[in-house]
């Protein structure tokens, strides 16, 4: 007799002053209704936070908080952080400092 298995979602817990993004899909056509492929389309700057690290220790000992929590909307540089692919999902991990702006709604 087979047993089914469940397959237990994986999370991603960053460390330190680490944050976790989820980059905003590339537009796959143009205003004008092109289909552009992927290898045409711009690479996004902005993403969604995901999860953030508790922050980084400062030089006193203390634990300073990060400046973005999950669900804020941020700009990160172009080449900051480093791809990982969790649960068919590509996420992006950087330091807080990697971090240009923070879109206000």
């Amino acid at each position: 007799m087979a047993t089914a298995t469940k397959t237990k979602k994986k999370s991603i817990r960053p460390l330190n002053d680490m944050i976790v993004i989820e980059p905003a899909k590339s537009e796959a056509q143009t205003s004008a209704g092109i289909v552009l492929p992927e290898s045409a389309q711009e690479k996004q700057l902005r993403g969604t936070v995901v999860a953030a690290g508790p922050g980084r220790v400062n030089s006193d000992g203390e634990r300073v908080a990060p400046q973005v929590k999950k669900g804020d909307v941020v700009i990160y540089s172009q080449y900051a952080g480093t791809e990982v692919e969790l649960d068919g999902a590509t996420y992006i991990v950087l330091g807080e400092g990697e971090l240009l702006a923070k879109i206000e709604k």
